[in-house]
């Protein structure tokens, strides 16, 4: 096991990378929410979107505990590509097309996942590290958790009224792993 002294260079890099992720995560899932409010009338996404949202204040949170300063290219950056990735081909011209829902909540997981991983690479830190709050790492990784298996709902749903086929999202175990 390799415990040299870490490099806190690396650790600015690293969050500021998540941070343009959280930036295009809360941009999508607000756009998501709102494209799909008409079909999720128990308001699931906008829940969602506000929980992203807040997840990335309490990445800019953790930032700021730690001294590692935003930059700001990698925001802006993130925000025009996920602007940009907006305009792509879905089978319809002007109409929104089942295909878009299934890529859209493909998107968002992933993006979940990564922030899952992000708030774990954290944790491993949080206890050498009294700057971070274990206790809030824990409640965020468990929340990621929950954002996980309600968008694979959504997503699976979408999948089926796109594609056809059974709407039961798959256990972990019928994937070859665990979540």
């Amino acid at each position: 096991m390799h415990t040299s002294s870490p490099d806190t260079a690396l650790l600015g890099i690293y969050l500021n990378d998540h941070l343009a992720g959280a930036i295009a995560g809360t941009e999508l899932a607000k756009r998501v929410a709102g494209a799909e409010r008409d079909r999720d009338p128990s308001g699931v996404l906008d829940k969602l979107a506000h929980e992203i949202a807040d997840d990335r204040a309490a990445l800019l949170t953790v930032m700021a505990a730690l001294d590692v300063p935003v930059r700001r290219y990698k925001a802006v950056a993130a925000w025009a590509l996920e602007k940009a990735a907006r305009i792509k081909p879905n089978g319809r011209l002007v109409s929104r097309s089942p295909l878009s829902r299934v890529v859209e909540f493909e998107a968002l997981r992933l993006g979940v996942e990564g922030k899952a991983a992000g708030w774990r690479t954290l944790r491993v830190r949080a206890d050498r590290d009294p700057r971070i709050d274990a206790g809030r790492l824990d409640d965020l990784i468990n929340r990621a958790r929950r954002q996980i298996d309600e968008i694979e709902e959504l997503r699976v749903h979408a999948a089926a009224e796109a594609f056809g086929g059974d709407a039961q999202p798959a256990k972990p175990s019928d994937l070859g792993g665990a979540t």
